[in-house]
């Protein structure tokens, strides 16, 4: 059995992106929101730092020099930007005289997308890893521990170890072969295939034309532009927003090939745009913003367009993000996601335990009903 040197780091560079990056490659993790020129990013340009509430401490263990495994963790001093939500269960611990905050969360900070959490060479690794994840939590005397989005294996993994599962519902779209935009309509209930053809049809009748650009090609332009339109979206919705610019032009210098624009123009000026990253296999649909209301636009710049991506380039899968019902209608389905999370304090866990088990069994049934709108043929 291989004796690991632990560490928990308060930067990834304390790692180095040479040895992170070896690692996601041993397991063959190709998800780009876990490749070292995200994470760090989003802590370098100050998206996601102590001072924003997400205090980096990423668990390691080295074999030697070789970094075996890892997992992004933070202490949390809120529950912003997380997606899975616990808001009933700090205001009970406050009600109560407890405190809830800080928690230790491992996610990717602003980014409901599933995938590896514990991140490993091997079997081995992989269960060292979450034997230190239970000596920390033990030993930080937090509130708790969460787990968001991992993929199912390691969330089962988890459970094995005490934690306890929460499902939640997504919605994506699978590529089934289709040659053109036409080719996946024709595969959809005749009121959904004209209702998205009315949708486009109002886009082009209000003068709006669309052009999407490749992660190269990109201008500090079009950047200071979607990120106007991405304060913008927040400013409507009374919220301060994640990330900064500084953000935004650090993955587009880290990580072009990962990243596309569209940008959305009427009478010779932008007025939206929408930003996805994707891989060869799987794009993943992140924000959206305007400066000027057109009706159906933010279909047509989120969804349509991306959709009209993947045919031609032959991706697989087009992951919507969270929630939005609405996305059925055109086209994407709905997905099981999961989360596991562990109490210190005995009653809150069995009292949260017992909430998760009928949460578990109506979002089972939702996704039942769900599955019987199914928007094709």
């Amino acid at each position: 059995m291989t004796t690991y040197r632990p560490a928990i780091l308060s930067s990834l560079t304390e790692a180095g992106e040479a040895a992170w990056s070896a690692l996601l490659a041993a397991q063959g993790e190709a998800n780009p929101f876990l490749s070292y020129a995200f994470l760090h990013a989003l802590h370098a340009s100050g998206s996601a730092c102590a001072e924003t509430g997400w205090q980096p401490q990423y668990l390691a263990l080295w074999d030697g020099s070789v970094l075996a495994a890892a997992m992004p963790l933070y202490a949390k001093s809120h529950s912003y930007g997380e997606y899975v939500f616990d808001w009933a269960w700090a205001e009970a611990y406050h009600r109560n005289g407890i405190e809830y905050y800080p928690k230790l969360l491992s996610a990717i900070p602003f980014t409901p997308v599933t995938g590896s959490r514990l991140l490993a060479r091997d079997d081995e690794a992989r269960a060292a890893l979450v034997a230190f994840l239970l000596e920390q939590q033990q030993a930080s005397r937090m509130s708790s521990t969460h787990v968001l989005y991992p993929a199912q294996p390691q969330a089962l993994l988890l459970k094995e170890a005490g934690f306890m599962l929460r499902s939640g519902v997504q919605f994506h779209w699978i590529n089934q072969g289709y040659h053109t935009f036409d080719d996946f309509t024709a595969t959809l209930e005749h009121k959904k295939r004209k209702n998205i053809r009315a949708e486009r049809r109002k886009v082009r009748e209000a003068g709006v034309t669309l052009r999407r650009v490749r992660g190269f090609d990109i201008t500090d332009a079009d950047w200071r532009f979607f990120h106007r339109c991405y304060e913008t979206t927040y400013a409507e919705h009374r919220s301060s927003p994640y990330l900064n610019l500084a953000f935004f032009r650090d993955i587009g210098a880290a990580m072009p090939d990962n990243i596309m624009l569209t940008i959305a123009e009427r009478g010779g000026r932008p007025i939206a745009s929408s930003l996805v990253l994707h891989t060869k296999d799987t794009l993943y649909g992140r924000y959206w913003g305007a400066v000027e209301h057109v009706p159906c636009l933010h279909f047509e710049a989120a969804y349509y367009q991306p959709l009209e991506f993947c045919i031609e380039q032959g991706i697989k899968t087009f992951e919507g993000g969270a929630q939005g019902e609405h996305k059925m209608a055109r086209g994407f389905l709905p997905q099981q996601t999961w989360s596991a999370h562990w109490l210190a304090h005995p009653s809150f866990a069995d009292a949260v335990e017992r909430f998760l088990e009928r949460e578990g069994a109506g979002i089972a049934n939702y996704i039942d009903e769900l599955n019987e709108r199914n928007p094709f043929k």
